[in-house]
């Protein structure tokens, strides 16, 4: 069981609450997660909260679910916007990513040192958030909005932790001439989580009195989530006998250090992705996605005594329909995972549901 950080002094992880960068929407997952310049529906109160002014249905709500690692990992998503007036909207988004019914066998043997499974006992561990987003069109530039989010982070392990988080993020859109443009700040003042560790708990059981010392148990601790921008561009074009296509671009910067992206130095790293949707009177669509390059080292020993290296991306694909405001879309996402001496590939299929009315 991964355990938050044990010191008591502020962390900065490259990967503090990565739930929130796993994306929501099966159509913006089919696209590779390339939003930012595109969303304008309810998703956009996670892609970029200034999508929400130029939403094109009055209400408009999603769901979506999926699961990961062969349905061990269940992600559920939920939103809502709305407009205030013809120049502002706002919108409320919740999530969660969970890993339920976890057996606590510590005191699986009694005291008398016969196993006993009704002292198994079942956790979960589920990171949720709220975000709570505001949208205006900016009235002295046709085509611009901006927006925020201020987002609550509520991270539990069962009884042994829970952490608690506040952050905001911020973003602009552009519409101009069939050009989309986007730029989305997530935790544009750095995202705070304060953890509370049950030390009592993890005394709890036979087994662990024994494997756990006084010194070893975890502390309360805070980390901190630092500042990551996602710049994006599309344009649509129309196709002959009511086809159209939709390209878009996407460069998501972080700002926590070295990772292994295509761009990478010590204070900023660059992930390119790139998302298509092809679409039949605005009825039928198609769409795919490639992004979340990384190089993935082969542990197999070359003669000359050297490894293989080679560049894996994230590939996705895609499928919608949209009828009256009713919108099914589904999308398949293959994932690279790199396992000791090979590279391997996982799916994820994910399916939501959204709907705009009057």
């Amino acid at each position: 069981m991964a355990l938050p950080a044990a010191a008591q002094s502020t962390k900065t992880p490259k990967y503090s609450n990565e739930f929130l960068n796993l994306g929501v929407g099966a159509r913006a997952l089919g696209m590779g997660k390339v939003q930012v310049s595109l969303a304008d529906d309810a998703t956009a109160g996670y892609w970029n909260p200034a999508g929400l002014a130029n939403q094109t249905h009055k209400y408009d709500g999603v769901l979506m679910h999926s699961e990961l690692f062969s349905g061990v990992v269940k992600n559920d998503y939920a939103a809502f916007s709305m407009p205030l007036d013809d120049k502002s909207a706002i919108g409320v988004s919740v999530l969660r990513l969970g890993v339920d019914n976890i057996a606590d066998t510590r005191n699986l043997i009694n005291e008398y040192g016969y196993i006993d499974y009704s002292k198994i006992e079942y956790f979960s561990v589920a990171d949720y958030a709220l975000l709570l987003s505001y949208a205006r069109k900016v009235s002295s530039v046709e085509g611009l909005s901006v927006g925020a989010n201020g987002k609550i982070i509520y991270r539990n392990i069962g009884k042994f932790a829970t952490g608690y988080g506040f952050g905001i993020d911020a973003g602009v859109q552009y519409n101009h001439k069939g050009w989309n443009l986007g730029l989305m700040a997530r935790d544009i003042t750095t995202t705070f989580n304060a953890w509370n560790i049950n030390s009592t708990e993890y005394l709890k059981g036979i087994n662990s009195r024994i494997a756990i010392g006084k010194d070893s148990i975890p502390k309360n601790s805070t980390e901190i989530t630092l500042p990551r921008f996602v710049l994006g561009a599309g344009r649509r074009f129309n196709l002959p006998k009511q086809f159209s296509a939709l390209l878009a671009v996407d460069l998501e910067a972080t700002t926590d250090g070295r990772r292994n992206t295509p761009i990478s130095t010590k204070g900023v790293s660059v992930d390119p992705r790139v998302g298509l949707e092809l679409g039949y009177k605005n009825l039928v669509f198609l769409r795919g996605g490639a992004g979340n390059y990384q190089k993935i080292q082969d542990f197999a020993v070359n003669s000359n005594g050297t490894y293989n290296s080679s560049w894996k991306g994230q590939y996705t694909l895609g499928a919608g329909v949209a009828v009256s405001g009713l919108r099914v879309d589904l999308a398949l996402s293959r994932l690279a995972v790199e396992k000791l001496g090979s590279a391997s590939q996982t799916n994820s299929l994910i399916v939501s549901l959204g709907y705009g009315f009057k």
